[in-house]
């Protein structure tokens, strides 16, 4: 059997790609509530002879494809839920869960990874080593892949190497970004609480405000980035929330405030939390208020490792061509990191906007979508790295 074209391949099973996608796309469910998704992938990975494990950090899927030769064991990973979002597209295959909605295309990852897995399944007595497709519930913060990794995804047989992919509206659609190294950050969140004496709004003297204390605070943790930070380093520090009061007229007795920091380096990570904990404390006593501080680690960043990434890289300039690779990072973060952090292997993104067709909005926007087409360039760059695995003799030059 002549070695698999995976663009011409994933063009014949386009329509089939859309559908599934778009079924998944109208029936959303959130990190560890995947069941139906999971069974439809179960049920899909059993018709292709796949040997399939249900349940695998609650509502993970892991389907094996072993060939007839001893090889290589290649992780392929697909992530499942949807996120807690009213959805507005108005698309006719939207969501019918209320206040649930895929805006980050896991819908259409799902679905390439389904259909790659048949893809590959025919051509399964020529393959050397085995294929690993893992359906990851709960990326969305929600500790997936630690869950997946604690109930054995990376035993019984040991991955030689990981691949995962995104599709990525930053990027137009016929783009696809492969960069070696960190590719996405590390993420953490903070919370601090500002503890003052609260009060009536008309006598301000006769109570410590911790509203004034957290403003100041704000402003100030803005120049840990511009003041303690090599500009040769990318690093983001956030606040999103602020939180303190009931009422217009009263002083509360507390402020508290929630942020996150991004980075693509621990010890850099470390030290920007030092300084966060100086800035808050010192503000908040020269105001005469007090600071804690909470913070929960929840990725680590995504680093590819070299010769995944060659290869990787290989796959998109067969595929894409050479001149639509963009080398870039993004401080976005993914808990694909954990995997990365026991597995080689190369996170990549397909470029999936399309301006001309108003497919522009961001990931988590309730108008997010994206142009299905990518699901193609997706499938296809996926397969030809995989087969440069297990599929050594008959395909591209043999990574092994």
């Amino acid at each position: 059997m002549n070695p698999p074209n995976f663009k011409q391949e994933a063009e014949l099973i386009f329509d089939e790609l859309v559908a599934t996608r778009r079924d998944f796309h109208k029936h959303p469910e959130l990190g560890f509530e995947e069941t139906r998704t999971a069974g439809i992938v179960a049920e899909r990975l059993n018709e292709y002879g796949f040997e399939v494990q249900p349940g695998v950090g609650q509502t993970g899927v892991v389907g094996l494809l072993e060939g007839p030769k001893a090889g290589p064991t290649v992780l392929l990973r697909f992530d499942m839920d949807g996120l807690p979002i009213q959805e507005e597209t108005g698309l006719p295959f939207a969501s019918q869960n209320p206040g649930v909605m895929h805006a980050c295309g896991h819908d259409g990852h799902t679905a390439m990874g389904l259909g790659l897995a048949k893809i590959m399944s025919r051509y399964q007595e020529e393959m050397a080593g085995t294929l690993k497709f893992v359906f990851q519930p709960g990326e969305e913060g929600l500790g997936g892949a630690i869950a997946m990794i604690a109930d054995g995804v990376l035993d019984t047989p040991k991955p030689d190497v990981a691949l995962a992919m995104h599709l990525w509206t930053p990027e137009p659609y016929g783009k696809v970004r492969v960069i070696n190294g960190p590719c996405m950050s590390s993420s953490s969140v903070f919370t601090l609480t500002v503890q003052g004496k609260g009060g009536h709004g008309a006598a301000p003297h006769l109570a410590i405000d911790p509203v004034l204390a957290a403003a100041h605070i704000v402003a100030a943790l803005q120049s840990i980035v511009s003041r303690n930070v090599n500009p040769q380093d990318s690093v983001v520090v956030s606040i999103g929330q602020l939180s303190a009061g009931t009422t217009f007229n009263v002083i509360p007795d507390k402020a508290i405030l929630k942020g996150t920091v991004r980075s693509y380096n621990n010890d850099l990570h470390r030290m920007i939390y030092r300084r966060i904990l100086e800035m808050a404390t010192s503000m908040a006593e020269a105001l005469n208020c007090t600071a804690t501080m909470e913070t929960i680690a929840i990725v680590q960043a995504v680093v590819n490792a070299p010769e995944p990434t060659a290869v990787v890289y290989q796959a998109a300039s067969k595929v894409m061509g050479a001149e639509n690779i963009v080398a870039k990072r993004t401080m976005a973060s993914e808990d694909m990191g954990f995997i990365l952090d026991e597995v080689p292997g190369c996170y990549f993104f397909i470029g999936a906007s399309n301006e001309e067709a108003g497919i522009n909005f961001p990931h988590h926007h309730p108008r997010f979508t994206f142009d299905e087409r990518a699901m193609i360039d997706g499938v296809a760059v996926m397969g030809e790295a995989a087969a440069n695995y297990v599929m050594p003799n008959g395909h591209s030059n043999g990574h092994r």
